[in-house]
């Protein structure tokens, strides 16, 4: 595959020239970007694959939900339905998609809503809901929105600066874009990261001066939701890991630092599971997942266990992005 993505090069100079002129055509406002009443946080990144999207608008939800008629909006990626749809109690995850699904069952208090057409759903979400403020899940690079707040990701072992372009890299932005975050979060760091390492991130992205740099690392749960048990347990069971996300590695290492032996079922991101495959599934003793695939098999397959994860950060960076968050909710409000 690696081989294949170097072949291809060519392809992608020409896919980096098109994303570039076409960052130039809204900026020159050939193409137009909106914006709206409503206050928006953008959350996204500048490559394809998990850079820990859903879990900082879970933390976004977590930190503004007290105090702000928060709503969520998502494109609902590889959902059965089309255009808007706000999310009800009886809303299924082929609907919505497999992480909308997922914020609303943990937030069913807050409005979750899917549509690819941003503004259309910014809009129906406005006559709707009437948010003080709307998350733009994977938004960063969907131009036709400008948002007032954007919160740009990219994972501590793939850079978007040392990155490249599709279908040779993983980039499907300019790296340039990156210009355009308020806040830049460095996800999935080591716990231990040390100030050098800090340093030499920081002089690698080059930040601009109101560009604000925090560094988070991925916390698992160690007691488990679905069927509940302690973590510990599983040592002494025969672990079959399921995952259909975009980057498992981090999960992996860290079952393996915890004295986990299991075998790994690997699928694409989002997968969803034929009958085939739950059948096969069926057939194993202890089957951990993770939370967005949990939503698509919990009602499929007894003995299933997720383990939830979050964002914790580095530098007292939790109590700094939260001083970000609260100036910018309350600026001309």
């Amino acid at each position: 595959m690696q081989l294949i993505r170097k072949l291809l090069f060519p392809i992608s100079l020409l896919y980096g020239l098109i994303v570039f002129f076409r960052n130039r055509l809204y900026d020159m406002g050939v193409f137009s970007s909106k914006t709206f009443a409503v206050k928006t946080i953008c959350v996204g990144n500048l490559s394809v694959g998990g850079t820990g999207k859903t879990p900082m608008i879970e933390l976004l939800v977590r930190e503004l939900g007290e105090s702000f008629r928060v709503a969520i909006l998502s494109r609902g990626y590889k959902r059965r339905t089309k255009g808007f749809l706000l999310a009800g109690n009886h809303t299924s995850v082929e609907e919505l998609g497999d992480e909308p699904f997922q914020l609303k069952k943990k937030f069913p208090k807050v409005a979750v809503a899917v549509d690819a057409d941003r503004r259309n759903g910014i809009n129906q979400l406005r006559t709707d809901i009437d948010p003080n403020v709307i998350l733009l899940d994977d938004a960063f690079q969907h131009r036709k929105v400008k948002p007032d707040f954007s919160i740009l990701l990219t994972a501590y072992d793939n850079l978007y600066v040392n990155d490249w372009y599709l279908p040779t890299g993983d980039l499907r932005d300019f790296k340039g874009e990156a210009n355009r975050a308020d806040i830049i979060v460095i996800t999935k760091c080591p716990a231990d990261l040390s100030n050098t390492d800090k340093s030499t991130i920081l002089l690698q992205l080059a930040p601009k001066h109101y560009q604000k740099v925090f560094f988070s690392y991925l916390d698992y749960n160690r007691d488990l939701k679905g069927v509940e048990m302690p973590l510990e347990s599983l040592k002494t069971k025969n672990v079959t890991l399921v995952t259909g996300i975009a980057n498992p590695t981090p999960l992996e290492m860290f079952l393996k630092s915890s004295g986990i032996t299991f075998e790994h079922l690997k699928f694409n991101d989002h997968h969803f599971f034929t009958d085939a495959e739950i059948e096969d599934l069926k057939k194993k003793e202890t089957i951990l997942t993770t939370e967005k695939d949990y939503v698509r098999l919990k009602s499929k397959i007894p003995n299933l266990h997720y383990i939830e994860v979050k964002h914790e950060f580095l530098y007292d960076g939790k109590e700094a992005l939260r001083q970000e968050l609260l100036q910018f909710m309350t600026k001309n409000s």
